[in-house]
């Protein structure tokens, strides 16, 4: 009887690393609603430009849903224990990844051919508001793209599959509120631009 009791409770218990990693999601989504809080904010005071979004941001969005497709395939691919789809689908997220962020890069491009700058005296509140919304993104996609390589070399090394799908799994949570909270940004930016 108490070794039941034992093991229902630890099967009850929340892996560390878990919990961790929703208290950094839950740290991140306070972060971005006070920007976007922010945003409006200081739009409502004025002296706001008015300026296209650079047109690249929507083939972002494609190709950074397509990466959580590719890893969501890697995942499944890991419990089933096909190790050859798992390392597959992880290059390719990774090189969606690396797709967005080269993205993100020609979308800044774009915002200075625009004469849309980040700081200085030339620069209006509603670019710096792009630039750090976007920036701050492009950074935690980085610290994905770092756990994913992490999780590239695991596989590579056979230790991603069904008996061991914590790395991947985090990995996993962590890319997929990265592509949701890309979608609220674009969709925010969009309707607030």
């Amino acid at each position: 009887m108490v070794d039941n009791i034992n093991f229902e409770s630890s099967q009850r218990r929340v892996n560390p690393l878990k919990f961790m990693l929703w208290l950094l999601i839950v740290s991140i989504v306070m972060m971005f609603a006070a920007f976007t809080s922010a945003y409006i904010v200081r739009r409502e005071e004025g002296n706001w430009l008015e300026f296209d979004l650079p047109s690249v941001l929507i083939i972002n969005t494609v190709v950074l849903l397509l990466s959580s497709i590719f890893l969501h395939w890697a995942y499944v691919s890991a419990k089933r224990d096909n190790v050859g789809s798992v390392k597959v689908g992880l290059c390719l997220t990774i090189a969606a990844g690396v797709a967005f962020l080269i993205g993100q890069w020609i979308g800044w491009g774009e915002l200075v051919d625009n004469q849309v700058f980040f700081g200085g005296h030339t620069a209006n509140p509603s670019g710096s508001f792009l630039y750090v919304l976007t920036g701050v993104h492009a950074f935690h996609l980085i610290t994905g793209l770092i756990f994913l390589i992490i999780v590239v070399i695991s596989a590579f090394k056979y230790k991603v599959h069904s008996r061991n799908l914590v790395r991947i799994e985090l990995c996993a949570i962590y890319w997929h509120f990265l592509g949701a909270l890309w979608i609220y940004l674009y969709l925010f930016l969009t309707l607030n631009h």
